[in-house]
């Protein structure tokens, strides 16, 4: 059995590196960019950073639990979910926010979080290889070989 191993890329090195907290269970992201919106606005706001999940495997990303209380912004697609395929140049993740009130939020602020899942698809095999004991290593690069062409961004699951 092997750790499971996810290489990322921040595209703004201001922001801090990932963190893995409890082995992994969830790991935090952050605003790449100051924020403002107004009452009813909806902006997708850019976490500063892409990843390569291993294939067989998906991240589920969800606002942490005083997103709504501290902003009152809410994640308009409820959960989002990143396959292993989002990993070109231009599939930068991004939280989905609505605001329920004007507000102005800075960058470096955690905003919401992931954690990584077998995929609907991955076999009982991939499931057994990985050791979920381990927890989960980040490893970030400088460049993320092998997918250099976009899959068209946040949302492009949904095109056709």
């Amino acid at each position: 059995m092997k750790r499971i191993v996810i290489k990322y890329m921040r595209t703004d090195k201001t922001l801090s590196p990932l963190e893995v907290i409890d082995k992994g269970e969830w790991i935090d992201l952050r605003l790449a960019e100051t924020v403002h919106l107004s009452q009813g606005e909806f902006k997708l706001l850019s976490l500063g950073i892409r990843m390569r999940l291993p294939d067989g495997f998906e991240a589920w990303v969800v606002p942490r639990s005083g997103t709504f209380k501290n902003f009152g912004i809410i994640q308009a697609n409820s959960i989002g979910i990143i396959d292993s395929s989002y990993c070109g140049p231009d599939d930068i993740w991004r939280f989905p926010a609505y605001a329920t009130k004007a507000i102005a939020i800075e960058k470096g602020t955690r905003i919401c979080q992931f954690r990584i899942m077998p995929s609907q698809k991955a076999s009982s095999l991939v499931k057994e290889l990985w050791n979920w004991e381990d927890g989960v290593e980040v490893v970030e690069e400088e460049w993320l070989e092998g997918n250099e062409e976009s899959r068209g961004g946040f949302g492009s699951t949904g095109e056709k």
